[in-house]
């Protein structure tokens, strides 16, 4: 099934203003738009985190944060090596450093296990915003992503972004590209707060909240778990080969449609 992957115009008969391309956008492991993010944006969590807490500790936002960091800590303390969060009486420096220390250990953590908490994902977004705006950091956009969604826009779709980074983080990433603000091409985006990337219900969802049918969607993932959720939702799906992606197992590539490129999508328009 590798080659052009064919967005057919029955897919939009009853609903020709709804069709609808849902774009996997993860901030991690080399994802559907970007070039080796992974290698900028995680490891400069991990080397800030501390920092940035310290300088930003007494901001509501922050506080928020660690609150968040604190009560998804307690969801997790039965998991081996979860790293619980104290609460800070005010009794001085030396307490305020150990509870610091918590937040920068807890979060070292999640990010050692790939966790995907929207705490985690919301301490990250902020840190990223700072690094953003300060230009410490840009979204690397693969060639083809720009060129394609236009056409798409053109074609008379919907683009929307699905990813296990917050809102915010997604924003951050694409207003911030090197292909400088992109965001005007995206019609709307999502994160976790609507479900996990590798359950059907999430999509279903999401459908409800664009306003189409499931089968109106062509959902464009790296992670065959997330093709597999969506498939059961009855939302078409390609999974897109990018340099670095994890291997797909034979089955796989037989069994879903792959494209290595966005300008491989066969539109409607283009015939």
């Amino acid at each position: 099934m590798q080659g052009k992957v064919t967005v057919h115009t029955s897919m939009c008969k009853q609903l020709p203003q709804k069709q609808v391309i849902l774009t996997s956008a993860r901030l991690k492991e080399l994802p559907v738009f970007l070039v080796c993010h992974q290698e900028t944006l995680f490891p400069y969590i991990k080397d800030n985190v501390k920092e940035y807490l310290r300088a930003h500790w007494e901001e509501e936002e922050c506080q928020r944060d660690v609150g968040l960091l604190r009560k998804q800590a307690q969801e997790d303390s039965s998991l081996d090596g979860a790293v619980p969060i104290p609460l800070e009486s005010g009794s001085g420096e030396e307490e305020l450093e150990r509870v610091i220390q918590a937040v920068v250990d807890n979060v070292h953590w999640q990010m050692s296990m790939d966790r995907k908490t929207t705490a985690l994902k919301q301490l990250q977004g902020h840190m990223w915003r700072a690094a953003y705006a300060t230009g410490l950091v840009k979204g690397e956009i693969f060639e083809d992503v720009v060129p394609a969604i236009r056409k798409w826009r053109e074609a008379g779709m919907k683009v929307y972004i699905y990813s296990s980074g917050s809102i915010e983080a997604q924003k951050l990433l694409f207003g911030y590209s090197t292909e400088g603000d992109i965001l005007e091409l995206f019609d709307g985006h999502f994160d976790t707060k609507i479900g996990p990337k590798v359950e059907s219900e999430s999509y279903r969802r999401i459908a409800a909240s664009i306003g189409c049918a499931t089968n109106n969607i062509l959902f464009l993932t790296d992670i065959p778990r997330e093709a597999n959720a969506a498939e059961e939702a009855d939302t078409h799906v390609a999974v897109v080969i990018r340099p670095g992606n994890a291997g797909l197992t034979d089955d796989e590539k037989s069994y879903y449609s792959l494209i290595s490129s966005f300008t491989e999508l066969f539109l409607p328009s283009s015939t």
